[in-house]
């Protein structure tokens, strides 16, 4: 029904206007159940422990979808175990200017450069509180501002982890989206390990500190475009940090081999691809993280998938966990049960 119905009608707007009906839609009294209803999957062997946490199946909505956790319960009754929320910055910020999302139908693709547009941390904290389905994993995402120095990044990120710590369930370190001038220079060894480290030690105290028995995982998402050499450097991070695993991949720089004209592609300008001329590579990355560091560490997939066997390619490839964002938009809330059902056939 989406993709014969609805999804040709909510292509009539452009991509952001689309997103702003469907979380209207989601808070009609009812829309939830139906979602249940027809979408919602549930079964024990689906259920997977990832560090430290449980999740009632291994496919979640990845982060950008929900960036001010406005809607996370609702959406959460299309059957995901879990929900990652953000990007979250420590300020508001408007980001970038429309338009900045585009969709690419030609290659199944988007492209954007929204700019971590989000309300700031501390309008997302009160969100978080009113939390009802305690069930599926939360996630934060956390940035930094756009006029924050990389020089005092570090401060921004801790910033955000104390103020969503008692509100989430893990952690991602977002240093690899294109649409924030210099982000992506995070991601050089030294401020990466800077950055982690500190968000380690913060959570080392408050664990200490507190009464109960919770665990905050950390993990770091990274972009599609780093070369071996720099993975090979993650891996290290990884080990010497020791956060708890990796996002693999946000979006691209890349438009190579892409079936839209060049005179469109050019009149859209910068932003990050995501969809599926990102499949191969999103694989690529994960497999030679898994095997390279000879999986000692979890990975969630993030990056092409837009069917069950895109998912069951990424697990098989080494990934613990799979996200969909583009794909949930290409495909509807079925793709989540098709998954579902996927993963139990696995061998």
């Amino acid at each position: 029904m989406y993709t014969l119905l609805i999804r040709p009608i909510l292509f009539l707007f452009p991509p952001e206007t689309s997103h702003h009906i469907v979380a209207s839609l989601l808070k009609i009294p009812g829309v939830s159940a139906l979602l249940s209803l027809f979408y919602k999957y549930e079964n024990p062997k689906l259920e997977r422990s990832v560090f430290g946490l449980k999740f009632s199946n291994p496919v979640g909505l990845a982060a950008g979808f929900d960036k001010d956790a406005d809607f996370f319960d609702e959406i959460s009754e299309c059957g995901f175990g879990f929900i990652e929320v953000g990007t979250v910055t420590p300020k508001p910020q408007p980001g970038n200017d429309k338009p900045r999302s585009f969709r690419l139908t030609a290659d199944n693709a988007l492209i954007n450069r929204m700019g971590f547009n989000n309300k700031g941390a501390e309008a997302m904290v009160e969100k978080l509180k009113r939390r009802k389905n305690h069930k599926v994993i939360i996630g934060g995402n956390i940035g930094k501002n756009k006029i924050t120095s990389n020089e005092n990044a570090s401060a921004d990120y801790e910033f955000c982890f104390e103020k969503l710590f008692d509100h989430v369930d893990y952690f991602v370190v977002n240093v690899s989206s294109p649409n924030t001038p210099n982000l992506r220079a995070l991601q050089e060894k030294e401020p990466l390990k800077k950055i982690l480290s500190r968000l380690m030690e913060i959570r080392e105290l408050r664990i200490k500190n507190s009464q109960l028995r919770i665990t905050k995982p950390i993990l770091l998402k990274i972009a599609p475009d780093l070369t071996n050499e720099q993975l090979d450097d993650i891996i290290e991070i990884v080990r010497e940090t020791k956060i708890d695993g990796i996002v693999a991949t946000n979006t691209t720089i890349s438009r190579e081999n892409l079936k839209s004209p060049i005179s469109f592609l050019e009149s859209i300008g910068a932003g990050g691809l995501s969809g599926k001329p990102l499949t191969k590579r999103s694989t690529e990355v994960i497999k030679y993280l898994s095997e390279k560091s000879n999986k000692s560490f979890p990975i969630i997939a993030s990056g092409g998938i837009h069917s069950a066997e895109d998912a069951i390619e990424k697990l098989n490839a080494g990934a613990s966990l799979v996200q969909l964002y583009t794909g949930f938009i290409y495909e509807g809330p079925g793709l989540v049960k098709k998954i579902c059902k996927g993963v139990l056939t696995m061998k």
